[in-house]
């Protein structure tokens, strides 16, 4: 651990990072590479050494301010604030009551999240505290950037469709999300070619689903190649228009238009909105006897440790769009805020 001598009154003598923080809500410059304090251990975790973390829509969302959400809805924050939760590194320190981790191992996980939605997950950091319930050995067939690159999106698409893991109820809809059987089901994935939807494709042919896929065209290959049976470009062709009878739809896209979609499924089918804000066709989806359901990802340390088998064989693969430098976190929002990823985004931290 580095240590920094008259930096400040508060640094003195203290063990000390970097880390990427913010003392505003805004753009991405805003984003500033600066020293912190180590954080210190609490029982239950584990201080990691971080290698990579991966980049996510809330990590914008909150430096901005969530302003997509209502003011009651929007989280509190006391600046300075830490972004992000997906990290793949090597424990530093266990705390004294953790007995299934150990100094040296190789770990990922999503860290704090939704509990870390204001700034608590601190993940943009060379050294994060996670609670071991949300750790798992990472895979050893892929490395520290893919890693970190697959736990939020991953358990994102895992959660909808295989098995939810929490018993947390959405507040927007009156059921519990519920996964539907896939097996000889046809699914349409929008936005397939992102985090979540790359994830989807492949998740729903390892489940032996048929899948169309929904991208711009440059995408084709790449999801062709992750097993998409059908491709649709949506910038020459609007799928919602042309499909029909399909068993579920992701929409890793959502929002106000992800009704558009309902009139593609079969009677008893259904759409996941991985965004599910703004959706406003609940009684057209009643009169077309469907389903809309959606939930929201929980970390769970135990989820990705039984994901890891995938990943490491190859059975799930993870896309990186591009990777920066740690101390380049603006240039890696800037490149999230042009859209039209092909995977994620990662940050590698030397």
């Amino acid at each position: 651990m580095k240590q920094i001598e008259n930096k400040t009154d508060n640094f003195e003598n203290t063990p000390i990072m970097k880390v990427i923080q913010q003392h505003e809500f805004g753009r991405p410059e805003v984003l500033r590479y600066e020293d912190a304090p180590i954080p210190q251990l609490k029982q239950g975790e584990v201080l990691v050494r971080t290698h990579a973390i991966g980049l996510n829509p809330p990590d914008w969302y909150l430096r901005e301010g969530y302003k997509m959400l209502p003011p009651e809805w929007q989280p509190k924050v006391q600046f300075p604030i830490l972004l992000g939760t997906d990290i793949s590194g090597v424990i530093e320190a266990v705390a004294d009551d953790v007995k299934n981790f150990s100094i040296g191992d190789e770990v990922y996980a999503m860290v704090r999240f939704p509990s870390g939605l204001a700034g608590d997950s601190k993940a943009y950091a060379e050294y994060v505290n996670v609670s071991a319930s949300e750790l798992a050995i990472k895979p050893a067939g892929i490395d520290h950037a893919h890693a970190a690159a697959a736990p939020m999106s991953l358990l994102t698409a895992w959660q909808f469709m295989i098995e939810l893991g929490h018993n947390e109820q959405n507040p927007l809809q009156p059921n519990m999300h519920e996964p539907v059987p896939l097996e000889g089901k046809t699914v349409l994935v929008n936005g397939a070619a992102g985090g979540v939807g790359h994830f989807a494709v492949q998740l729903a042919k390892w489940k032996g689903a048929k899948v169309i896929a929904v991208a711009s065209g440059k995408q084709e290959a790449f999801l062709r190649d992750l097993g998409a049976d059908e491709f649709i470009d949506y910038t020459k062709t609007d799928a919602h228009k042309v499909v029909h009878d399909v068993d579920l739809v992701i929409d890793s896209v959502g929002g106000p238009k992800t009704g558009r979609f309902l009139r593609t499924l079969k009677p008893g089918g259904a759409l996941f909105p991985i965004f599910p804000l703004g959706f406003s066709g609940s009684e057209e989806a009643e009169k077309l006897g469907v389903t809309v359901s959606s939930t929201q990802v929980r970390s769970n340390g135990a989820q990705l440790a039984e994901i890891a088998s995938l990943l490491n064989d190859g059975t799930i693969r993870v896309a990186i769009d591009s990777e920066f430098n740690f101390e380049d976190a603006q240039k890696a929002h800037e490149r999230a805020a042009r859209g039209h990823s092909q995977g994620k985004i990662v940050l590698a931290v030397v």
